[in-house]
């Protein structure tokens, strides 16, 4: 239960620093770098020498991104396979669920960049951003076994 609680503590956290990460991408103008080219970039599959500071930016945002993304399954896999906490695993899920939609929205930032595609991508982001937020907090809430059995014992020792 800590260790899930740690996950998802740090889920949450790796996709706040992703959208930060998002928003100096975008106003760097660096999504655009790559030309109308996604996955890809210049025809490259991996930017790990970019040409010049946006292309590594956009690397970097979606190097970041695929971490974070694959951290997204890892918490809600932890959810459902040891927590008990209903809202917990639902919330996760909710994550999970969006996030194949933002990932095509972030493809398609690179490739139209229009103003509705840009505000769209970037309320998937904050859907999933609340929806790690409430993960983490509820597994916060849930009582810990070992944490409860103890009260118990104290309690009545107490009485």
């Amino acid at each position: 239960m800590v260790r899930f609680r740690h996950l998802a503590a740090v889920t949450t956290g790796m996709t706040f620093a992703l959208i930060l990460l998002g928003v100096y991408t975008a106003a760097a103008g660096a999504g655009l770098s790559c030309g109308a080219n996604w996955p890809l970039c210049n025809g490259g599959v991996f930017g790990l020498f970019p040409a010049n500071w946006p292309s590594f930016i956009e690397w970097f945002h979606r190097l970041v991104a695929m971490i974070t993304g694959f951290m997204i399954l890892g918490t809600t896999y932890a959810a459902w396979r040891g927590h008990k906490s209903r809202r917990t695993r639902l919330a996760s899920t909710v994550a999970l669920v969006v996030l194949p939609v933002q990932i095509l929205l972030g493809g398609a930032t690179v490739t139209t960049y229009t103003a509705l595609v840009q505000v769209t991508h970037h309320a998937a982001a904050l859907v999933i951003f609340a929806a790690l937020v409430a993960t983490t907090v509820w597994a916060y809430e849930s009582p810990d076994e070992a944490h409860t059995s103890s009260d118990t014992a104290a309690a009545t020792t107490a009485d």
